[in-house]
């Protein structure tokens, strides 16, 4: 069995260890290391090649979103060995302003730290698979309260241009929350025929996963407060 390898990354030695006892109690998930700020988070990473960083935001000498930045450049550079690093953000939510930001630096989702147990081991396995965690309630409110969004209008903005009115809408859909059978569902279609629109967007929009392209939604006023 394939086991997911994952690096925890915070200040906070009780929260590390909440995390750990958590995580090794399931057979298919193995906590390689730990980091006490971002300077390390990024040299373990760099060194261990877990597959998903949990990420705390607020972390001295190295903040949880250039250490993001840096963990992106590394999950870059391994895309081709396909084994990609990917960043999954822990925040007390109504005190990280700067969580917006960590989504722009290529994070792959976002966990409060009050989360379930069965939620924290689903969203490892989530992202370790290369999906992207959009919960609404977090995703909708941080981008609503920090993305700087133009006016509304009823046609395609120009950055979106390239994209078909089919891929427009399977981004609105995105914008939502909604998984692939989600969408596959509310547009009557094949679940295949949603990831090809799915991989689609996100080459035209050089997003790297569906966190991005969330935030090429809202940037470009395609989705606005209230509409996801």
């Amino acid at each position: 069995m394939t086991r997911t390898r994952v690096l925890i990354a915070d200040d906070q030695a009780l929260v590390r260890g909440g995390f750990r006892l958590i995580l090794e109690t399931q057979n298919d998930i193995e906590v390689v290391g730990e980091a006490v700020d971002g300077v390390q988070a990024v040299e373990l990473a760099g060194r261990l090649r877990p597959d998903v960083v949990l990420m705390d935001v607020r972390m001295p000498r190295l903040d949880g979103i250039q250490a993001t930045r840096r963990l992106v450049g590394l999950r870059d550079a391994a895309q081709a060995a396909g084994t990609p690093i990917r960043v999954l953000i822990l925040t007390t939510f109504d005190h990280d302003e700067y969580v917006y930001e960590a989504m722009r630096a290529g994070a792959s989702g976002f966990l409060l730290k009050t989360v379930r147990p069965g939620q924290l081991t689903a969203a490892i396995r989530d992202i370790a698979a290369g999906d992207a965690l959009l919960a609404p309630d977090i995703t909708r409110r941080l981008i609503e309260q920090f993305v700087r969004r133009p006016p509304p209008g009823s046609a395609i903005p120009p950055a979106l241009g390239a994209l078909t009115s089919r891929e427009v809408d399977v981004l609105r859909l995105i914008a939502r929350g909604l998984s692939n059978a989600e969408i596959a569902a509310e547009l009557v279609v094949g679940e295949t025929t949603v990831r090809t629109h799915v991989t689609r967007n996100l080459a035209k929009l050089g997003a790297r996963d569906r966190v991005q392209a969330v935030v090429a939604a809202y940037e470009s006023g395609l989705v606005q407060p209230g509409s996801a």
